[in-house]
């Protein structure tokens, strides 16, 4: 599966990706906003995380700003499922492409594929400390759950506490609708 927007395309992992990944993650500021990235962060990481198993049903994407060259590696989005069994949104920018509004863009693309999916809903969650997350949930139309949860950080070496938003599919779907 792949998912085309305005400025960037999203598209699986491929293993001559893992160079470019591990260049565009291997930043501390962005790995520890993450719960499942080692800190530092290498080639062989990014090898083992394109080679690892993916769950068919959930889209996973590498997210490529289309250039008037070849497409740059700018970051990851995707759905995965939850211990719990709910499907969660998940994403990263990579620092140098903060603030462009990329992650936004890349999600609502992710959201809309949540949605031909037929899920009926998402959650999300960001690290406390990493507010401008919690400013792209908002965009989507998350709405914040009034929990908060700690959450493991690979790169923090601990837990740390988020902020759990859920976004109702089926509430959007009527919205378009109506």
């Amino acid at each position: 599966m792949f998912a085309r927007t305005e400025r960037l395309l999203l598209r699986p992992g491929w293993g001559e990706d893992a160079a470019a990944l591990a260049q565009a993650i291997a930043d501390e500021a962005v790995v520890r906003n993450l719960s499942s990235v080692p800190w530092p962060y290498a080639t062989a990481d990014a090898e083992a995380f394109l080679a690892g198993p993916r769950d068919p049903a959930l889209p996973a994407f590498l997210i490529f700003q289309r250039t008037p060259g070849a497409p740059r590696l700018v970051g990851a989005c995707g759905l995965g499922r939850r211990p719990s069994g709910a499907v969660e949104l998940g994403y990263w920018i990579a620092r140098a492409h903060w603030g462009q509004g990329l992650a936004t863009e890349a999600a609502t693309a992710l959201v809309e594929i949540a949605r031909a999916l037929r899920l009926a809903t998402l959650e999300a969650s960001h690290f406390i400390d990493n507010p401008a997350s919690g400013r792209v949930l908002d965009k989507l139309g998350f709405v914040a759950t009034g929990l908060s949860a700690p959450r493991y950080s690979c790169a923090r070496g601990g837990e740390a506490m988020t902020r759990l938003f859920q976004l109702s599919l089926a509430e959007g779907e009527q919205a378009l609708a109506a």
